[in-house]
């Protein structure tokens, strides 16, 4: 039995680092599951589309595909937006939609290592303050889903943890460095981009940070990143799940 074709679904940005960055990570993930197809399609601004890539697969004789937002929380995009794209696919095609990446441990992982890699040292941990910042959702589901990493973040021994939004939610990056300064025992604070790629949005988080003592990188080709997308394709194809369905009756997995 032929294992389906893990379909990446990214958003796309006029910005070439995105697409690199994207690419960097499907090398990755086919380096760590040896045999398995791994495809990529973008939403909008860069080939090959989504809907393209299914075309294509139906069109070599492929029949499941598991759809992977790659995407940190659940709003818009996942929500609407590709479902909607998916619905479109070839009716010869039985796609699954897997759960977007976040919430999760490795990505908090994936945190730590980016900050760690930017020079912030594991021994300073306890008297650090941490803005994680996001790109910003007008979703409330999107924005708790953020607020409740930075709690339980916190707890790992940080001194404090702040989440910032790059657009459409409150406070904004530099806003949230500024607050950390005033926290008692804060001895330096560092930004952590909760994004996956570099873009606009990452590129405003940066220019918010310009206060902070540590900056680290997008998470991009993160390892653990790429342990999560195989983790959440093995969930969304595992025995005991919702069997897959065809095109207009996608199921939405937690």
């Amino acid at each position: 039995m032929h294992r389906p074709v893990l379909l990446l679904v990214a958003h796309g940005s006029r910005d070439p680092r995105h697409a690199a960055t994207v690419r960097a990570l499907v090398r990755r993930v086919r380096s760590m599951r040896p045999g398995l197809r791994v495809e990529t399609g973008f939403l909008d601004f860069n080939a090959p589309t989504v809907s393209g890539v299914l075309e294509r697969l139906a069109a070599e004789g492929v029949r499941d595909v598991v759809a992977q937002p790659l995407l940190l929380t659940r709003a818009f995009h996942a929500k609407a937006d590709i479902p909607a794209v998916l619905r479109e696919a070839p009716a010869a095609l039985r796609i699954r939609q897997a759960a977007v990446l976040g919430p999760s441990p490795l990505l908090v992982a994936a945190l730590e290592r980016r900050l760690y890699e930017a020079g912030l040292d594991p021994a300073d941990k306890s008297s650090t303050g941490v803005v994680l910042a996001s790109a910003g959702s007008s979703d409330p589901e999107a924005i708790a889903v953020i607020a409740e990493i930075a709690r339980e973040w916190r707890r790992t021994g940080w001194c404090a943890v702040r989440p910032a939004f790059a657009s459409a939610s409150l406070p904004r990056t530099e806003d949230a460095v500024r607050a950390l300064r005033d926290v008692a025992g804060v001895r330096r604070v560092a930004v952590a981009p909760y994004v996956l790629a570099p873009g606009f949005l990452p590129d405003r988080i940066a220019r918010g940070a310009a206060d902070a003592d540590v900056l680290a990188e997008v998470l991009g080709p993160a390892p653990e990143v790429a342990r999560l997308l195989v983790r959440r394709y093995d969930e969304a194809y595992a025995p005991g799940t919702c069997p897959v369905a065809p095109l207009a009756r996608i199921p939405a997995l937690a």
